[in-house]
């Protein structure tokens, strides 16, 4: 079996990345690969995410700031925004940021967004007509809009913030190609200067994101990092999400015509999706001293990758996990990790999906029959489509009864 790697697979493969993981799982599952260990089994990724022998950063300066990042040294005003993402940090400095953060994406701030979040969908969806990107249309821009509302951005900045965040992604992600450093580096610096000025303007009272930050107080390179990392994570998992969503109920009919008749069961199914294709296919870790998982030595300061996918179409722990069951009880997918760097915003994200499977399911009316074509991103970490292409030209106007 040749080492696994997440680099260079073809797009069909990366379209379905389960057979291959399901290869490798059943061989064992911790695999040496060139340039890190492969953790492929559920019990074995929970233990790299949950145990504190494996870091977030090969290793920190005193104040708890990464200094090993994957981010080459060059590209300057990338690397420091990147360093202030809260996903790099280690505690205690995440501990503090993590607890700032907590209470402005909690249950009861979700449910007063819920009607906001809602407008915004079905107002997007309303707008899908003829030849139509639900990626571009809809699910890209959705969590964007959202996310600046707890921001408190301007609206017209929205569609700008979107291609920045993108651009930026890039450099994070298995894509390749020369420019994507550049390109980050590029966004980087104008999302640097954005969020500085919006940091300045806030004032006394204001009770948004930002203000929020600046009244902790925090430093402007600490906002301008967490609001940046708040945009990149907040759109691209959802993005992601909901267009797999929709995928798989095209493929799906009766998962289709079950929701509609049961629309309680959306919440239950919004689980299932995300165990069975999640948006994060990989998160890295590294060991901090020597260990052993799955029954294979790993070195201190060995690069571990946690293939949160395979886990979660592990037979051992999830019965018939290659079956899409909205009926499976939600019982601790990965599909926002698990541990400390468990996703913070998973109450918001699973509000956004609810009410964007809903709204999808209501309309625009044939979108599950339509004509589709679909061109996933060379991307093995965030995983998704970049365009979901839908003939509506022969759909019904208005939404399914």
């Amino acid at each position: 079996m040749t080492p696994f790697s997440l680099q260079g697979w073809p797009m069909d493969d990366i379209a379905d990345p389960y057979p291959v993981y399901r290869r490798y799982r059943e061989a064992r599952s911790v695999h040496e690969g060139a340039d890190a260990f492969y953790v492929f089994g559920y019990d074995d990724v929970v233990k790299v995410l949950s145990d504190r022998d494996f870091g977030r950063v090969a290793r920190s300066t005193e104040d708890g700031i990464p200094v090993s990042l994957p981010v080459p040294p060059e590209f300057a005003v990338l690397r420091t925004v990147v360093e202030n993402w809260l996903v790099f940090l280690d505690p205690p400095e995440h501990t503090r940021l993590r607890s700032a953060l907590q209470k402005e994406f909690s249950a009861g701030v979700v449910t007063a967004l819920r009607p906001r979040i809602a407008r915004i969908a079905h107002d997007l969806l309303s707008r899908l007509a003829g030849e139509a990107d639900l990626v571009g249309g809809f699910a890209a821009p959705f969590p964007i809009m959202v996310i600046c509302e707890l921001l408190g951005v301007p609206a017209q900045d929205h569609e700008q913030l979107r291609d920045l965040a993108v651009a930026l992604q890039g450099a994070s992600s298995t894509r390749t190609g020369s420019s994507r450093f550049i390109d980050a580096e590029d966004a980087a610096r104008e999302l640097d200067a954005y969020f500085r000025d919006q940091a300045e303007q806030r004032l006394p009272g204001e009770r948004d994101l930002i203000a929020l930050m600046a009244g902790i107080p925090l430093s402007t390179e600490r906002i301008v990092g967490t609001c940046v990392h708040l945009l990149t994570a907040g759109h691209e998992t959802t993005t992601n999400s909901l267009a797999k969503a929709a995928l798989i109920l095209r493929a799906h009919p009766e998962l289709v015509a079950d929701l509609r008749d049961h629309p309680d069961l959306v919440p239950t199914a919004v689980e299932e999706l995300l165990r069975y294709d999640p948006p994060v296919q990989a998160v890295t870790r590294w060991a901090r001293q020597d260990a052993v998982v799955g029954g294979t030595a790993i070195p201190a300061g060995s690069r571990v990758i946690a293939l949160l996918g395979s886990a979660n179409r592990d037979p051992a722990r999830f019965p018939r996990p290659d079956v899409v069951d909205v009926h499976r009880p939600a019982d601790r997918h990965l599909g926002f990790g698990i541990g400390i760097h468990y996703c913070l915003g998973a109450t918001l994200a699973r509000a956004e999906l609810e009410i964007g499977l809903r709204a999808l399911l209501d309309g625009p009316r044939g979108w599950e029959r339509a004509a589709c074509h679909v061109e996933y991103a060379a991307d093995m970490v965030f995983h998704g489509p970049a365009r979901l292409l839908l003939d509506l030209t022969d759909s019904l106007e208005g939404t399914h009864p």
